[in-house]
């Protein structure tokens, strides 16, 4: 009996060893292997906004058809884009945007007598307004040396002015919208002789 207990156990040393013999072995030297690594990356998604650009940061004035009593100077404003990359969903309810203007006075270089800014007004006119029809430009506002052509608009650029505008917000999202203005400086014929500069700020409300 005590030689087959010897016998059982010596077979179990034996299965054991034989057993740790097959556990895989280990990769020679010099042996290379890989492992792939992925990630999935989301896109970003900012909320869009509501922004104004000038394409210029200046405009001179030249001399138009002055006459004996009225000397006259031209230019245009430079274009003025208005870009919403907002969702309709991002916009308020019942919200709408505006560009306003208003002008300094023209100080003289050489210590001339200022110009009012009632002497200088525009014609706004909108180059691209998209295809909803709900962008507009503003009515032109003439200077305080020019007939009314409408009441109450002969005033200059004094005050806040509209240059462009929607009242739907949420219905031209999306969009960019341009627009520039005639503008045109008016003063009385014996205005001083000399350079002048202005101020004109275009501020986006909504």
């Amino acid at each position: 009996m005590k030689n087959q207990h010897k016998w059982l156990l010596a077979a179990a040393a034996a299965l054991t060893a034989s057993v740790a013999l097959q556990a895989p072995a280990m990769a020679d030297p010099g042996d290379s292997t890989s492992v792939e690594v992925t990630v999935d990356i989301e896109e970003i998604r900012e909320p869009g906004v509501l922004a104004m650009s000038i394409a210029a940061d200046s405009v001179a004035l030249a001399e138009g058809d002055s006459t004996l009593e009225t000397r006259e100077f031209l230019g245009t404003l430079p274009t003025v884009t208005v870009t919403d990359t907002r969702t309709m969903e991002e916009v308020p309810a019942g919200s709408a945007w505006a560009v306003l203007g208003n002008a300094t006075d023209f100080a003289g270089n050489s210590g001339q007598a200022p110009i009012s800014a009632g002497h200088l007004g525009w014609k706004p006119h909108l180059i691209d307004g998209g295809e909803t029809g709900l962008v507009a430009e503003g009515e032109e506002v003439v200077t305080v040396l020019d007939e009314p052509t409408q009441p109450g608009n002969n005033v200059g650029l004094v005050d806040q002015e509209l240059l462009v505008s929607t009242f739907d917000s949420g219905s031209v999202a999306g969009g960019a919208f341009t627009v520039n203005a005639d503008l045109f400086l008016r003063t009385p014929a014996d205005v001083a002789a000399g350079s002048y500069a202005s101020t004109l700020t275009l501020s986006l409300f909504e």
